[in-house]
């Protein structure tokens, strides 16, 4: 048992012993693994470094002090500006450098200058700290050493490779030259903005000193604050921003110890514009503006690369003959007729199909990096919103027609009581009319049957930012909160004018970084909006073009559309617009005063857009096939009745001047028929009877319901031309003065007394007199014996001119009795010739002035007058004679 015992813990001794070795048999396992991979790591990481560190450029001395120069294309391929070929420069060395301006920029660059190796190990375990919690990136940890290296031989790109680079040609560059050297080569190559390279050409720029020694403490501040953002911080134009960097390089320098509290407040305390001179006038290339767009859009799309200092190849969308015509018209030499030299204007030329940019116009007197009227305003875009805030989504999401009907009447909306822009209102109008002549209460309601945030979320697809405030019903006539430039206007309305798809507009095709290859920075398209929407809005902006606002910037030769637009505020204008387009170029143009945006504008002012549309549109588009916008299948034109609410169409008895033709979702069309237009029944029954006691004819006849219905009765006589011979509301008349011996044929027709149903059709009784009978048969007998004497001999022949006479008698009877003009005269007759012309003419008369006025009501197509001209006769007592006209008499 003992042993046993012993044998058993000896057991768990070794298993326990066993355990603990195959633990740390697993732990050393696992730890030489990592180091492997460790050491395998850092051999890689190593070898990279070195390659990059070998691979990198070499230091030319002629680079540290000359800009590393970027060259901007066109859209031919063609060179069209070297961005460091005309630079201004005023070189300086260390001993120019005042003690002031160097602390400044030492203590916002680079505090430790003077004692690192090129790299500051410091700033970098902070960057890197700031790169793990935000990205890499998101700080970074340059030396003044390595800025001079990265804006001579690198480019702004944040990759690895480039960093690894840019610290080892600045260790390399340190140990070649001395500090002062590479101080500067800094403030030699630095951008200031303004078109100012070097400190020197900045302090002349901006102050008027040419000596750097005359320099003031909040000078030196300024100076070194801008190379961060030389556009953003130019107190030129943004003196709010340049001030608050100023008081940032001071706090800087009280922190590091160049100057005291007490110092930088007496600098706190200098205003900008007090220490500014008056900018001089640059001469600025007709592609400045445009190049401008270029350096923000590259900066924006390239994590901050700069155009001007890192050696790019930009390959843009410039079309410089466009980019020529837009600075010819807004110079003061074009055709413009400008009121006065203190109004500006805004232009925005883009490629309707893929968004690109092909001229800018940034102002009249454009300044190099100045504030850019196409691309920098933020201005209530007023009616021209309209076809983006309600017409468009409108369409889009409750599927309306081009003939959508809207009350436009005097609305309050809450608090907000709008107008229209004549202070007039319209009663019903179609949605066509509305925004052809930029009605303001139809585009509000519309707005609202939409739904405000449908809206918003259509207008964001085509650029649009509401910012926090989001969407708003003014914004529905473009008075809201939201501002535009012509840039985004010229993009959104060129989604129309591209089947709904919208490209954001750009300028740079694609960046050329030498020895690393070339990035594509076009936008992608996207769907805005369904086709149908697309080609309803455009073809409603055609009749604004045609017939509506815009006429007088219409272009006759181009399938064009566009939209105006003007704000107030209170009564005075103060800014005006002009969007159109064609498949192929979308122009956006704004015109007001640049800093006072409550100034007004006068009638010339406010006409300046369509006046610059109008040429610009025309000379872009000489020899070049502009197609007329597309018409989908799920669109169709419809005939439909005009006053139709909701849309009917037309039956067969509504006037064409009663019908439009309106387009409609091809799924959301009209398919009930209007009531509004019937026909008539026809009388039923209609008799005649003569009376022999009276010398009378007695008509009647049956009908329905009589109600808004009169009767119009005309009468031939001997199968005379029939003519009118009253109107009754009766269903019976007594003719009176009938001739003895005639025959009677009389037509009943049913007239609508509102003129909203077609005439009947007529109902006939003919009527023979006694003495019409014996007359009758007289001339059959006469016929006969006529036909008797032809067969005599000749001595019994007739003289011609018996002959002649005595032929036409039954000719005459002949075309009697085939119911023709012309009829035997009677000596009664003859007596009465004047009195019966007389009245003959007065009643053609008052037949043709019937008969226009049915033609210009169109509203029905009838035989006799008006029944407005002819009022109804309850009581008709109708004398009816034969009478002949005045050709009948002459013969």
């Amino acid at each position: 048992m003992a042993n046993d015992s012993q044998s058993r813990t000896a057991r768990r001794k070794q298993m326990k012993s066993s355990k603990k070795t195959k633990g740390t048999s697993k732990f050393k396992k696992v730890f030489m693994t990592l180091l492997t991979i460790g050491i395998v790591l850092m051999i890689g990481v190593g070898a990279l470094f070195t390659y990059y560190a070998v691979s990198a450029p070499a230091l030319d001395e002629e680079k540290l002090s000359d800009p590393f120069s970027s060259k901007v294309y066109d859209d031919d391929g063609e060179l069209v500006a070297d961005l460091a070929g005309d630079e201004r420069r005023t070189k300086i060395t260390y001993d120019d450098i005042p003690a002031v301006l160097e602390d400044a920029v030492l203590a916002t660059e680079d505090v430790r200058f003077y004692d690192h190796i090129g790299i500051d190990f410091q700033r970098i375990g902070g960057a890197v700290l700031a790169n793990i919690t935000g990205g890499f990136g998101a700080e970074g940890a340059s030396t003044i050493t390595q800025q001079v290296v990265k804006e001579s031989f690198l480019t702004t790109e944040k990759t690895i490779k480039r960093k690894v680079q840019e610290q080892y040609l600045a260790i390399k560059l340190d140990q070649e030259y001395s500090k002062e050297e590479i101080l500067e080569m800094y403030l030699n190559k630095i951008y200031y903005g303004a078109g100012s390279y070097g400190v020197a050409e900045a302090a002349e720029t901006y102050f008027g000193k040419k000596d750097l020694s005359e320099l003031t403490l909040p000078e030196a501040a300024l100076l070194a604050g801008l190379p961060q953002r030389p556009s953003g911080y130019m107190p030129f134009e943004n003196p709010d921003l340049a001030k608050d960097r100023m008081n940032t390089v001071l706090s800087l320098m009280v922190q590091h110890g160049k100057i005291t509290e007490t110092e930088a407040d007496e600098a706190r305390s200098v205003e900008i514009e007090d220490m500014l001179i008056e900018r001089q006038q640059e001469e600025a290339t007709p592609y400045q503006a445009f190049i401008d767009r270029v350096a923000e859009e590259v900066q924006e799309k390239m994590d901050g690369a700069d155009i001007y200092k890192d050696g790019l190849n930009i390959y843009t969308t410039l079309d410089t003959d466009a980019q020529d015509y837009v600075q010819q018209l807004l110079s003061n030499e074009g055709s413009i007729p400008w009121p006065d030299d203190e109004l500006e204007t805004g232009v925005a030329v883009t490629d309707t199909k893929t968004g690109a940019v092909k001229a800018i116009g940034g102002g009249r007197n454009y300044q190099k990096e100045g504030f850019n009227f196409a691309t920098d305003i933020n201005r209530q875009p007023g009616s021209t919103f309209k076809p983006i805030a309600a017409y468009g989504p409108a369409i889009e999401y409750n599927k309306i027609s081009t003939y959508h009907q809207l009350n436009d009447e005097k609305t309050d909306f809450g608090d907000w009581s709008p107008n229209n822009f004549d202070n007039q209102f319209r009663g019903w109008v179609s949605a066509r009319y509305a925004l052809s002549r930029s009605l303001n209460i139809p585009t509000i309601k519309l707005l609202q049957e939409v739904g405000v945030d449908k809206a918003e979320g259509f207008a964001e697809g085509l650029g649009v930012d509401f910012g926090e405030d989001g969407m708003s019903l003014n914004d529905a006539i473009g008075g809201g909160s939201t501002g535009m430039n012509p840039l985004q206007m010229a993009g959104a309305y060129a989604a129309f004018g591209n089947e709904g798809v919208y490209v954001e507009p750009y300028t740079v095709e694609s960046v050329e970084i030498p020895g690393e290859g070339t990035i594509d920075l076009k936008p992608e398209p996207n769907s805005a909006m369904s086709s149908a929407t697309a080609y309803m809005v455009s073809n409603m902006l055609q009749t604004t073009m045609s017939e509506g606002s815009g006429t007088s910037a219409n272009v006759p030769s181009l399938p064009e559309a566009g939209k105006t637009g003007t704000t107030n505020i209170g009564d005075v204008a103060n800014n005006s617009w002009f969007s159109g387009y064609t498949t192929n170029y979308s122009i956006s143009i704004w015109t007001g005063y640049g800093e006072d945006n409550s100034r007004g504008l006068s009638d010339a002012a406010r006409n300046i857009p369509k006046q610059i549309f109008k040429p610009l549109m025309t000379q872009i588009s000489q020899g070049k096939d502009t197609a007329d916008f597309k018409k989908p299948d799920s669109v169709a034109w419809v005939d439909v009745e005009e006053g139709s609410n909701p849309a009917r169409l037309p039956s067969d008895y509504t006037p064409e001047s009663r019908i439009v033709t309106e387009l409609f979702l091809a799924d959301n069309q009209p398919s009930k028929v209007s009531q509004v237009f019937q026909k008539l029944d026809p009388v039923q029954s209609l008799s005649g009877q003569f009376n022999e006691e009276s010398s009378t004819i007695d008509l009647s006849w049956d009908y329905g319901n009589t109600d808004g219905v009169t009767f119009r009765v005309a009468a031939s006589i001997n199968g005379s031309e029939s003519r009118q011979l009253t109107t009754t509301k009766d269903t019976s008349v007594e003719i009176t003065s009938i001739d003895p011996a005639a025959t009677y044929e009389f037509s009943v027709v049913a007239i609508s007394d509102n003129e909203q149903a077609e005439n009947s059709d007529a109902a006939t009784v003919r009527v023979q007199t006694p003495g019409s009978i014996g007359d009758e048969e007289q001339e059959e007998e006469e016929t006969e014996e006529s036909g008797e004497n032809e067969e005599g001999s000749e001595e019994e022949a007739p003289s011609d001119e018996q002959s002649e006479e005595e032929t036409e008698e039954p000719e005459e009877n002949s075309e009697n009795e085939e119911g023709n003009e012309g009829n035997n005269e009677t000596p009664e007759e003859e007596q009465n010739t004047d009195q019966d012309n007389g009245n003959t003419g007065n009643e053609q008369d008052n037949e043709e002035n019937n008969q226009d006025n049915n033609g210009e009501n169109s509203e029905q197509n009838n035989e006799g007058g008006s029944s407005e001209e002819q009022p109804p006769q309850e009581e008709t007592d109708t004398e009816l004679q034969q009478n002949e006209s005045d050709d009948q008499e002459e013969e």
